[in-house]
């Protein structure tokens, strides 16, 4: 008779483990794909969907999915970079018409960061389904606040449709202090806040941060089968200069170098997988910016060699300040000014100690020293509002 042993036991065990994970995470369902939840909360309604590239299932568009199941989408709302996702950061986008479907789109990028009243009239909820990469500075959320506070004040439904947040395992960096609250940053939380779009929005709520009394009727349809301890890989870039995976892990650690003289590689073919500059040199690779329409029309150094580092095979995740630390102490040396934008410096991190710790040379543990307290008690601030197993 075939008899196992305990080690063959425990190896089918580990191996049947293993399955089941990848079988989970192969299972992971985002909200837009859950129709039967979501559709009964729709029928008859008016709907307004807040939406870029990004909110897609097996590749096809929500407003697609809605269209086809015979929900009313009245109206669109586009945020940075446009409805298509094919627009460069910060452009001016005006209000158009969507080619595919017909439907009106509302810019709230540019001058119109919130909707005018008269494109909410006719509206009974609005769907929010953007993907979202977990920085603070990143201004789907900031797009998603407004919307909320404009769904609160016109007594209008809010529905989000939530996605994995591929930068979910990290909470870290300074906390937003409201004396520098702008577009790239609203709330008083950590550069990576290791939460989804749905947990973010309840926790908006449930904080009162939205102006105005009363409450706002949000719900979200939380991603299925989702751990946050799952890595989850974009299946569509979520605007033009994070075209893959590693450019979302590095961007919250090479945003802040958008205020400062350094290119982060905007007008290549690797932004925010790159950084350089041509007058201080901060490292042996070379590129040289040039003007890509739809992603970076006049970047940074355009025209001139760079030289900087190479960080496509980096294995670095969270919020890494060496970076930082390093280039500026270079351009210390060399007597160059580093940080040429110092307002925008401390909106991107949400308050002026980390510029002021940099001009005193702080050494990074010094620096995440300053915040760590702040980390621990936003943790614990922000655990009513979580969805998904940390």
């Amino acid at each position: 008779m075939f008899v196992l042993k305990r080690y063959d036991v425990l190896f089918i065990c580990i191996i049947l483990l293993a399955v089941f994970k990848v079988n989970t995470a192969l299972a992971i369902e985002v909200g837009a794909a859950q129709t039967e939840r979501y559709l009964p909360k729709l029928k008859g309604k008016r709907v307004g969907l807040i939406a870029n590239q990004s909110a897609r299932v097996n590749g096809t568009h929500v407003v697609d999915i809605l269209l086809a199941n015979g929900v009313n989408v009245v109206r669109i709302f586009s945020p940075e970079h446009g409805f298509r996702g094919d627009q460069d950061a910060g452009a001016h986008i005006d209000n158009s018409i969507d080619v595919k479907t017909g439907i009106p789109i509302v810019s709230l990028y540019g001058k119109q960061k919130r909707p005018p009243k008269k494109a909410l009239q006719d509206i009974d909820v609005l769907v929010f389904d953007i993907q979202d990469v977990g920085v603070r500075f990143y201004t789907y959320i900031s797009t998603m606040h407004f919307m909320m506070q404009a769904a609160k004040d016109n007594h209008i439904a809010f529905l989000v449709f939530d996605r994995p947040n591929p930068n979910i395992r990290f909470v870290a960096g300074p906390l937003l202090d409201l004396k520098f609250r702008s577009f790239v940053g609203m709330h008083p939380i950590p550069i990576l806040h290791g939460m989804t779009v749905g947990e973010l929005a309840k926790m908006i709520e449930g904080e009162n941060w939205l102006s105005g009394n009363g409450q706002l009727k949000l719900e979200v349809m939380p991603v299925l089968n989702y751990d946050a301890t799952d890595d989850y890989t974009l299946p569509i870039a979520p605007s033009p200069n994070l075209p893959n995976q590693q450019s979302i892990y590095l961007y919250p650690s090479l945003c802040l170098f958008e205020a400062t003289a350094v290119s982060v590689g905007r007008g290549t073919d690797f932004p925010f997988q790159i950084f350089g500059h041509h007058q201080v040199k901060l490292g042996h690779f070379h590129f040289t910016p040039r003007s890509i329409i739809g992603a970076a029309r006049f970047p940074k150094l355009q025209g001139h060699e760079v030289w900087g580092v190479d960080l496509k095979a980096s294995q670095t995740r969270g919020f890494d300040l060496s970076w930082l630390v390093f280039a500026h102490r270079q351009f210390r040396q060399q007597n160059k000014r580093f940080i040429v934008h110092p307002d925008f410096f401390d909106k991107l991190a949400g308050t002026d100690i980390l510029r002021l710790a940099l001009e005193q040379g702080l050494k990074v543990h010094q620096i995440e020293a300053i915040w760590q307290k702040d980390l621990d008690v936003f943790k614990k601030r922000r655990a009513p509002y979580l969805l998904y197993d940390r």
